[in-house]
């Protein structure tokens, strides 16, 4: 028989390739949304898969273990004992894991008082002697005794279970300088601290293989163990037992009685249903069409996820007037989906829910009878829910229509769920809490051959989402949603209907004088080194700064060494180079300018810009901005002051009202901290950092110089966002021993603090998550992380999410309140912009006086903290000048 004739056995150490999988994948985003992390299984089944596609086996089984204990620890009680616990992540995977191969069709094997490489030699000797080609996939490196003409060992690499290393004989003979029934011998003498079998002390690799050639094999070599010379030598005396032992441990056993054969491993077709059924138990929807595909199977599972999925109702196509009568018979909530092109609505679509089969769905499009029909339910506080609502609100208003009665979002109330990983569209939710897959049309396919949901339908699915989702969300993130999040998206319609005027004219005159500048600074950068290099060239860069120059070598990357600005600012401190500062500069001022022209393109027609606020673009709750971003101006330098200067009063107004919250962070802290002294602080009305610099400099208030103060500054807000002593000594360019005593002073005046920061932590190990004033929560599943970095990642992020989010919903409620009290007075004034803790208002001409009133009233106001909210008001006919 020809080797490509004979049939291939395939078997797998379940439990060790698991285990690396588990600690190979994030274990944050791998999870169910009841709880049970999935990252081990998933990382299993993704090699498997991979495996069974590139391999081909013929025959096919998983080991397991089905303890610690077996006969090896009888022997050696100390056998593994240096194994820590499981972590709790981990643990429930192996029983899922089992289950999913059972639905695979994949003979699971596992023998009490035996471990599963017992069971692969077992299975492997049988294969090879049976006339198989034998494949032993297995993170253990006992199992490199077994490779032969016939058995070929597969072992993941030290990333995890993705790549797998083919050891045939002639490869451990490369890597081991022995051959595989050598193996064992080498690693007695050396020992396996896996295993807790210590070996001879001082006899590494080479000297365990340079033995056993010398000798032929072990026994030979504990033989003449008088021979062996040196301190080594009397090492191995001294621990011959300890060698022997070794040698009898690592031993596989190859005849454990299976209740199997090699014929009975063979491939078998999978069970469509039971892989679909456990699959989408543990969400793995990418992994089932690829597992469908290796077995075969996908008309099955097409016809599966058919049956499984609830036809979405027929829509209605009723009269407009048939249509207003239809939506005021509704009861309960209404699915709105507002279809928009060209920024105003085309078609609209409602559903309501009957219960019993009874749901209806019903749709039009949009004309001025339609509107003028459906206009005053729109209006209306009958309780509506929309998918991604804000654009469909803009679309609305713009056609003249007003949205009463909005009570859910499924977008927002997705992110509120999960920050980390927010869904985006409405497909992404069905996919995920109904495990359907909506109808899309392809856009690719000029005629598509799948026609999309309707409008109607799309409510329909909005509804049932919702539905889902709300089973999910907390009271307490519940309450966000509905008496935060929503009021505030009504909120940023508005705002980016709105938009601000920008001075074209200012942003291009700058934009012209960085260009000039960026240039010289340039043509400076190029005589330093003597010829022109693309300043914008890491790779040129790289060249430049390391061999031409010689500089100290930065932080690796897959392209070299580090040039980002970080790296370099950190270089030119420690090795000063006029090149390097010529760099930087040059570097600035091309960010600049691009900041300018991402604003100056945005300019509309009629002069004003109008970006797009992104709700749920981060995990703390603060609005981000797009197209363009107005978060990433430059704050408090030269240069943002005349950016700034070019975002104007618009006309028909008369002035600008800026307003911001002055150290709002600091003030969080004090009412969560309760900490008595920096509530005096807040509460006396003198300068926070001043009073805290007297306290931990135990000096008098007028006593503490500039460079006291900002240390101190550097530490309050540092602690926010769980700074260490090394990063303080950094950002202050002090000795870490200096840093860690100044924390230390800080802590010893300010205990509380102290307190606060690390229970709040032990709180989010408990709970799994963080929770602002408000109840806004933010998973940390990495708090119990085996891998040091995420956890101490998880950590610092989660001192500072109660306090950031805590500031996002303090701002987002004022803002609210400012919109609306704005309307119930009849002012035209309006809020313009939300900029970090900063609000920018347009007042309208002899409004001053209430505009002020309700922004300070409502940011005042907008918490109960045991400290005052102080808030600062700045007037102007641009940005700048209304600065404070």
């Amino acid at each position: 028989m020809t080797d490509s004739a004979k049939p291939t056995l395939l078997v797998v150490d379940g439990h060790s390739l698991a285990y690396r999988a588990f600690f190979a994948l994030p274990v944050e985003n791998f999870s169910t949304k009841d709880g049970q992390h999935t990252n081990g299984i998933y990382g299993f089944l993704s090699m498997l898969i991979n495996l069974i596609k590139a391999e081909k086996p013929t025959h096919l089984a998983v080991a397991f273990d089905t303890s610690r204990q077996s006969f090896r620890t009888r022997e050696y009680t100390e056998y593994k004992a240096n194994r820590s616990e499981s972590p709790s992540e981990f643990k429930g995977q192996i029983p899922l894991l089992q289950e999913c191969l059972a639905a695979m069709s994949i003979t699971v094997l596992a023998k009490e008082d035996f471990e599963a490489d017992d069971i692969l030699a077992t299975l492997a000797t049988q294969g090879a002697e049976q006339g198989y080609d034998v494949l032993v996939c297995s993170g253990d490196r006992d199992t490199i005794q077994l490779v032969n003409d016939d058995i070929t060992l597969l072992y993941p690499n030290v990333q995890g279970v993705s790549q797998l290393k083919r050891y045939d004989t002639a490869a451990v003979i490369e890597r081991y300088g022995v051959r595989p029934e050598q193996y064992p011998d080498i690693a007695a003498l050396v020992g396996e601290t896996s295993d807790n079998l210590p070996g001879v002390p001082k006899v590494g690799e080479k000297t365990a293989v340079k033995w056993i050639t010398q000798y032929g094999s072990l026994d030979d070599l504990l033989a003449n163990a008088d021979k062996v010379t040196g301190v080594v030598g009397n090492n191995l005396r001294e621990h011959i037992d300890a060698v022997r032992r070794n040698r009898t441990l690592n031993r596989l056993l190859r005849d454990v009685e299976l209740p199997v054969t090699i014929a009975d491993l063979e491939v078998q077709p999978m069970d469509a249903q039971g892989v679909r059924d456990i699959f989408a138990r543990l969400e793995f929807k990418t992994l089932i069409p690829r597992v469908a595909e290796l077995a075969g199977i996908e008309q099955q599972m097409a016809s599966l996820s058919a049956a499984a999925a609830v036809a979405a109702p027929v829509p209605l196509e009723p009269s407009p007037g048939d249509l207003a009568t239809w939506l005021a018979a509704a009861t309960g909530e209404v699915g709105v989906t507002v279809l928009v092109e060209g920024a105003l609505p085309v078609r609209v679509g409602f559903a309501v829910r009957g219960g019993k089969g009874a749901d209806a769905v019903a749709e039009a499009t949009w004309s001025t009878e339609v509107a003028a029909s459906i206009g005053p339910w729109l209006a209306s506080d009958a309780p509506k829910v929309f998918s991604d609502a804000k654009p469909q609100l803009k679309a609305l208003r713009r056609a003249g229509f007003a949205l009463g009665g909005l009570v859910f979002d499924t977008i927002v109330a997705g992110w509120l769920l999960r920050p980390s990983f927010p869904d985006k569209t409405l497909a992404h939710l069905v996919d995920r809490c109904l495990d359907e897959k909506l109808p899309e049309a392809d856009p690719t396919q000029l005629v598509p051959e799948t026609e999309g949901a309707t409008p109607g339908q799309l409510s329909w699915y909005t509804l049932r989402v919702a539905e889902a989702l709300r089973g999910e969300l907390a009271e307490s993130v519940a309450a966000v949603l509905t008496d935060i999040e929503l009021p505030t998206l009504r909120t940023l319609a508005d705002m980016e209907l709105a938009g601000v005027s920008v001075s074209h004219a200012k942003l291009s005159e700058f934009s012209a004088e960085l260009g000039s500048r960026a240039d010289a600074i340039a043509q400076d950068a190029y005589a330093a080194i003597g010829r022109e290099v693309n300043l914008g060239s890491p790779k040129q860069l790289q060249e430049v700064l390391f061999d031409q120059l010689d500089l100290p070598k930065t932080r690796k990357t897959k392209t070299g060494y580090s040039t980002d600005a970080a790296v370099l600012a950190d270089l030119q401190d420690s090795h000063p180079h006029p090149f390097l500062d010529l760099l930087l500069q040059h570097r600035e001022a091309t960010k600049l300018r691009q900041i300018i022209e991402s604003l100056d393109t945005a300019i509309a027609p009629d002069g004003r810009i109008r970006t797009t606020y992104v709700q749920t673009g981060s995990q703390t709750g603060r609005l981000s901005s797009t197209d363009p971003n107005l978060q990433n101006i430059p704050v408090r330098t030269d240069e943002s002051r005349r950016i700034r200067a070019a975002f104007e009063v618009g006309e028909g107004y008369e002035t600008l009202l800026t307003a911001d919250y002055s150290q709002i962070e600091m003030r969080i802290m004090a009412h969560l901290s309760e900490d008595p002294g920096l509530i005096e602080a807040f509460n006396s009305g003198e300068d926070l950092h001043r009073f805290v610099g007297a306290r931990v400099f135990g000096v008098e208030p007028a006593d503490v110089t500039a460079p006291m103060r900002t240390k101190v500054k550097a530490m309050s807000y540092g602690l926010v966002y769980g700074l260490s002593a090394f990063g303080l000594s950094k950002q202050l360019r002090i000795e870490q021993s200096e840093a860690k005593q100044l924390m230390m002073e800080y802590f010893h005046r300010f205990g509380a603090v102290r307190d606060y920061l690390r229970s709040s932590v032990e709180q989010a190990r408990i709970d799994g998550y963080t929770e602002t004033i408000f109840g806004r929560r933010r998973p940390f599943p990495d708090l119990a992380s085996p891998n040091r970095v995420l956890r101490e990642n998880a950590e610092r992020a989660a001192l500072n999410a109660p306090i950031q989010g805590s500031a996002a919903d303090i701002m987002k409620i004022a803002l609210f309140h400012i919109h609306d009290d704005f309307a119930a007075a009849q002012l035209r004034s309006r809020v313009l912009m939300q900029i970090h803790d900063e609000l920018v208002v347009e007042v309208a001409a002899g409004e001053w006086d209430a505009a002020e009133q309700i922004v300070r009233t409502r940011m005042g106001d907008a918490a109960d903290l045991a400290v005052p909210l102080d808030v600062q008001i700045g007037r102007g006919r641009d940005w700048n000048e209304a600065a404070h």
